[in-house]
């Protein structure tokens, strides 16, 4: 009975990460167990969606695993893998439109809270759904703590911009119409590279390269507030990644740089049954709306954390049709 209740968890393993056991070493037992425990009345069916809810329950050492297996997947069909930069988080997956001439970049932002994520597992299927919307679609990892800052990982996803933009004429991409996506602390990352111009200075790309930002449910605009409010698991995940230090917690607060000079566009979507969620959005779209910039916020009602990023560019999800409303805006 107990190895076939392992295998029932390598297979729930295997949905995690989307790929062949074959290709890869399995989840440790531990690992395997946890997922078990939290999706084994789902066996009969609905397992690979159990998995997705339960990760953000799973340790984190479990949570690190998931993450490390999902950055050996193959890279999309389609994209090309680039190098950024010297590590090896510094790596970044570009679809592009058939015969794509000065198309415009939606990058994305995968989340992970921080600490584990990447760059495949976070994307899922919007490369293809941002092709045929007439736009380029890049999905960059970068340096993940305690290895790296939070303020190195806003440092690379600025550099991944400016060598897309640096090679955008060999790309086809039109270095000047950038959408920034993130999901989770993607969305954190986003927003503050949205809003504090340090970091794409450092790298020599202007402001205004940066058209337009789209934030899928978000809670560390204002890093002190939610630090301090949320459940212990959160609590220690934002002290791991911003310390318990106020000042440093400010300064990478997207809502403590929503003054201008900031992205001129921007589309917040929280899920509509997160209370923190929706309540961080208002507050960095009041506080953007007040600098200038545009900003539409929509609770997204129906969705989850997980599956309003998972799903997003299918017809089913309830966030877009929202989403392409806003990219049309900015062609």
């Amino acid at each position: 009975m107990r190895h076939g209740w392992l295998a029932a968890g390598a297979a729930a393993a295997v949905m995690v990460a989307g790929v062949a056991a074959a290709q890869r070493a399995p989840l440790p037992a531990e690992c395997r167990q946890q997922i078990m425990a939290l999706c084994a009345d789902r066996m009969g069916g609905g397992m690979r969606a159990c998995v997705r809810q339960a990760l953000p329950k799973l340790s984190d050492p479990c949570r690190k695993a998931v993450s490390e297996r999902a950055a050996q997947r193959a890279v999309p069909a389609g994209a090309r893998e680039l190098a950024y930069g010297s590590d090896a988080r510094h790596k970044l997956d570009l679809t592009t439109p058939p015969g794509a001439r000065n198309a415009p970049l939606l990058l994305f932002i995968h989340g992970g809270g921080w600490a584990i994520g990447d760059k495949r597992s976070g994307a899922g299927g919007k490369a293809a759904w941002a092709n045929r919307n007439g736009w380029a679609f890049a999905s960059a990892n970068y340096r993940l703590v305690p290895k790296a800052t939070v303020e190195q990982q806003a440092a690379d996803l600025a550099n991944a911009i400016g060598f897309l933009r640096a090679n955008a004429a060999k790309e086809g991409l039109d270095p000047n119409r950038i959408v920034l996506m993130g999901h989770s602390a993607g969305a954190h990352l986003a927003a503050l590279l949205g809003t504090d111009p340090q970091y794409l200075a450092a790298a020599r790309v202007p402001l205004s390269a940066v058209r337009g930002v789209v934030l899928l449910d978000g809670a560390g605009y204002d890093v002190a507030r939610q630090a301090n409010s949320g459940p212990a698991i959160v609590k220690g995940r934002y002290e791991a990644a911003f310390s318990g230090d106020p000042k440093r917690q400010a300064a990478l607060s997207p809502l403590s740089h929503a003054v201008a000079p900031n992205a001129a566009n921007w589309l917040i979507l929280p899920v509509a049954s997160r209370a923190d969620s929706r309540s961080q959005a208002q507050g960095l779209a009041d506080a953007l709306s007040k600098a200038g910039a545009r900003v539409v916020v929509k609770a997204v009602p129906q969705e989850t954390h997980m599956t309003l990023n998972r799903s997003l560019g299918e017809p089913t999800n309830n966030a877009t049709a929202d989403v392409e409303r806003f990219l049309a805006s900015l062609r």
